[in-house]
């Protein structure tokens, strides 16, 4: 079902809701026994009036090191798609933070824009949902302002692998025989199958079963990796709130308007499905500076990043509030 009802209505709501910058710190979750090291970037709501702050070329209005009131907020974590890093929905970040959520969105370790030593293949894709878990594990133990986290309330955002991560967590069983081949130089031919890419090096995965985590109470994924979950088999197991949705020009690998439109006619519990008219699968990463000539920047003509982002917020605001903050007051 497509819904471009994410217009003027939504882009007001959302205005109305912001009124303070975004407190931003950095935080590093250590390596286990379960994986190596995450780095990892944490929005929370702040009063003081916003900055521009340049992180690793990329400039974001925030307040560095806002303090945290420790108050019981929802938490929603980000996870990027191939090649990504936590910056890529920013904006989205943003937004939800200066809305009352505690937003944190991680680099997948190698296997995003600074490091792609182990992007290909299946074994960044097993140990991405476990990357979730770890980070969750961190934020209600370690990280220093815990307690302003309600355990009861996470989300869950993730674009392209990143939305494969979601719907993974949320109970999936991906067909890992469905995956297109990907070479490490995306220029090569000839790629081998996926499961002969599977790296050894590192941490060991269990090869029995994939991550779920029960604690996510409704997630949001845009332009997910779908060709692993094209049966009604792989996905019987999603039960969470879910708002799914999809390019209409498409362009991301394993991530076809068709095979997402089929992902949700299986999906159990019938999701929120929008599908954004003239959008291409980058137009969900957030809005570049004008100067940018980066591929991941170009959109088809006609399209405005810019305001389509301005609404998609608003939206992914309004499904969080319903899931996440209004669950508080039904407890």
């Amino acid at each position: 079902m497509n819904h471009p009802r994410f217009l003027l209505a939504a882009m007001l709501s959302l205005a109305a809701s912001l009124g303070h910058a975004a407190g931003l710190k950095f935080v590093h979750i250590a390596d286990d026994a379960d994986g190596p090291a995450i780095d990892a970037a944490v929005w929370s709501p702040c009063a003081e009036a916003p900055q521009k702050v340049k992180v690793k070329g990329t400039t974001v209005s925030a307040v560095l090191d806002c303090p945290i009131a420790a108050e019981k907020m929802p938490l929603i974590v980000i996870s990027h798609g191939y090649g990504g890093w936590y910056l890529g929905h920013h904006d989205t970040a943003e937004a939800l933070a200066d809305a009352g959520f505690m937003v944190v969105a991680i680099n997948h370790p190698h296997a995003n824009h600074a490091d792609m030593s182990e992007a290909n293949g299946l074994k960044p894709l097993r140990r991405r949902p476990a990357d979730i878990k770890r980070t969750i594990d961190f934020m209600l133990g370690a990280f220093p302002d815990a307690a302003g986290i309600d355990a009861q309330r996470i989300g869950f955002y993730g674009f392209s692998q990143g939305g494969y991560t979601g719907l993974v967590i949320g109970g999936a069983n991906p067909d890992f025989n469905k995956l297109p081949p990907r070479c490490a130089d995306p220029k090569a031919v000839n790629c081998p199958p996926p499961t002969s890419q599977v790296q050894t090096a590192g941490h060991s995965l269990p090869a029995e079963s994939l991550t779920h985590d029960a604690r996510i109470k409704a997630i949001v994924v845009a332009d997910p990796l779908s060709v692993v979950f094209q049966t009604a088999d792989s996905v019987k197991d999603v039960q969470v709130p879910l708002q799914l949705w999809a390019s209409q020009l498409g362009g991301g690998a394993g991530a076809s308007p068709k095979d997402i439109a089929t992902l949700a006619g299986l999906l159990p519990a019938r999701p929120d499905f929008r599908t954004v008219p003239n959008a291409v699968h980058f137009s969900f990463l957030t809005p570049c500076p004008p100067q940018s000539r980066n591929d991941a920047c170009v959109d088809a003509p006609g399209f405005d990043r810019a305001a389509f982002h301005k609404a998609f917020n608003a939206e992914v605001l309004a499904f969080f509030r319903k899931h996440l903050m209004d669950r508080k007051q039904s407890q």
